[in-house]
């Protein structure tokens, strides 16, 4: 069985923190292959996410973590390949966690997995075939209200909304990984015990990396921390 991570960007490279998220996976695990893939932005930039539905085929490995380029990898991340073995597919709920902002797609309670951070193993193929189709078929347009100002804002495609309406149609339960390992500092202000793996633009704080070096301890005690 073979393990590794794939990343895919589109774009300008020499604006994207590719070298940082290099080092942070080269840190924790340098056993890991990481194949980071340049691919063709469609001429609608709109539908660029959507390219994400195509991970399970640019993979050449088993054992598939998929990471964002704008992650940092904080920890050991062997319990999410476990994990991913087990259940085939280990995800963290989004940080907007219903999938109702899609208003063309769904009307309830069903969920929104973030995309940026998903380990998988070849047994998901099932779930990535009715992602990619629905990438292409599905108005995935939605709407959110800022908490701060009020305001309404709108975009126009997200590759979310179609991967939980995957999730949604072939009835598979994944495994849900805690917000540790798919942290948003932007919306999520406050956590326990370790980030596994950052998920912003900005560089994670220093006192993280102090982090990890005292959860590596087996005698380390779970602390509350708030922004």
């Amino acid at each position: 069985m073979t393990r590794g991570i794939v990343s895919i960007y589109w774009g300008d490279e020499s604006k994207l923190p590719i070298e940082r998220l290099k080092a942070s996976v080269a840190k924790f695990h340098p056993e890991l292959p990481h194949e980071i893939i340049k691919v063709e932005a469609p001429t609608d930039s709109a539908s660029s996410l959507n390219l994400k539905a195509s991970m399970f085929d640019m993979s050449p490995f088993d054992e598939t973590l998929f990471l964002d380029i704008d992650t940092v990898v904080l920890g050991n991340l062997g319990f999410g390949f476990e994990k991913a073995k087990q259940f085939s597919l280990a995800v963290a709920i989004c940080e907007s966690p219903w999938a109702k902002r899609y208003r063309k797609i769904f009307s309830g309670d069903q969920v929104e997995y973030n995309t940026g951070v998903i380990f998988f193993s070849r047994s998901a193929k099932p779930i990535f075939d009715a992602w990619k189709a629905f990438s292409q078929e599905v108005d995935s347009e939605n709407f959110g209200v800022s908490f701060d100002s009020g305001e309404i804002f709108r975009q126009p495609a997200n590759d979310q909304g179609s991967f939980a309406l995957a999730i949604e149609k072939t009835g598979f339960n994944p495994f849900v990984l805690p917000m540790n390992w798919n942290f948003r500092p932007l919306w999520q202000k406050s956590f326990c015990g370790p980030i596994k793996i950052w998920h912003d633009y900005a560089d994670p704080p220093a006192f993280f990396t102090e982090l990890s070096t005292y959860y590596s301890s087996p005698d380390s005690i779970i602390q509350y921390h708030q922004g």
